[in-house]
């Protein structure tokens, strides 16, 4: 059985990138399945840290347009909106060029939050950076939850 209340559309998920950070980075969503969305991103000069290897935070952007566009696929979207709320991530392994693939698996999807595993890869397939992202789902209407 499908985790996804609204089908996945590759195209669709890539055209609202337009105008966004996820442009800038050249993030791209590639794949699914019942119950895993994946994105690439590029590994070059706009991800780059000083020291010629992938950024930390870039991860991070990666993991969070990840996750969030996997929870938006997982609420009705006429009666919900979702913010992150945390976002962590060990870096493992550093990337100097190609593309970061990351793939969001659901640790918890429930009516007010949802927990993903952002795994993301370099092209040789080797573990880079695990991160876990939690995602509040908001009533429209409503303003998001204050952070202290």
């Amino acid at each position: 059985m499908s985790l996804w209340r609204q089908p996945p559309d590759l195209y669709s998920l890539n055209a609202l990138q337009k105008n966004t950070i996820s442009e800038l980075l050249d993030i791209r969503f590639d794949a699914f399945d019942d119950t895993s969305l994946t994105a690439s991103m590029v590994v070059d000069n706009r991800t780059h840290q000083p020291y010629g290897l992938l950024h930390g935070g870039a991860s991070v952007v990666l993991a969070e347009s990840l996750g969030s566009s996997a929870s938006y696929l997982c609420i009705d979207p006429s009666r919900f909106y979702c913010v992150g709320l945390e976002v962590n991530a060990n870096h493992l392994r550093g990337l100097r060029s190609g593309r970061v693939t990351a793939v969001a698996r659901p640790l918890h999807v429930g009516r007010s939050t949802h927990v993903w595993d952002i795994r993301l890869h370099g092209e040789d397939g080797k573990l880079s950076c695990v991160s876990r992202l939690t995602v509040a789902v908001v009533p429209l209407g409503e303003a998001p939850p204050e952070r202290d």
